[in-house]
């Protein structure tokens, strides 16, 4: 196999976990990969902003408006006004949503970070580098992404 095809497997390999991660995420938590990183970040303290979510993904409020409405459906998170300041909506986690993190398969991104950590700082380094290359090679650059591993639209809330 000569190195055009290699890399192009190893694209698709990527492409594959990330899937079939979405698909077990799915199946046990009734979340995908997105959602379940919002959950994720409101757990953290227990509640959470709709701006904070959007800085630390990387994303619109908008787009964190249309996730957490899909959440509050689900039951998992519920919006609540703020004790302090009346003009600001807290979004909180439920007892559902606890047990939905607590039952999640382990997420592919915190799998990913556990052995990118792990690695030396010059290997570090040379991922970020080709993977960075890979995305300009696809003119992808420029699209908006949160770091999340899911092969779906971040924009489309789902």
């Amino acid at each position: 196999m000569d190195r055009i095809d290699s890399s192009l497997v190893a694209l698709r390999r990527i492409l594959r976990a990330t899937d079939l991660f979405g698909r077990e995420l799915a199946q046990s938590a009734g979340l995908t990969a997105v959602q379940f990183r919002v959950l994720q970040l409101v757990a953290e303290k227990g509640d959470a902003t709709a701006t904070t979510i959007a800085q630390r993904m990387r994303v619109s409020q908008a787009t964190v408006t249309s996730l957490v409405d899909k959440l509050v459906a689900k039951g998992v998170v519920v919006r609540e006004k703020s004790q302090t300041d009346r003009r600001q909506t807290n979004i909180c986690i439920t007892d559902k949503g606890r047990e939905t993190i607590a039952d999640a398969p382990d997420a592919l991104q915190q799998r990913y970070v556990r052995e990118f950590q792990s690695l030396a700082d010059w290997e570090q380094a040379m991922i970020v580098a080709a993977l960075e290359r890979v995305a300009t090679m696809l003119d992808a650059e420029d699209l908006d992404a949160s770091p999340v591993l899911d092969a779906r639209d971040i924009r489309s809330g789902t």
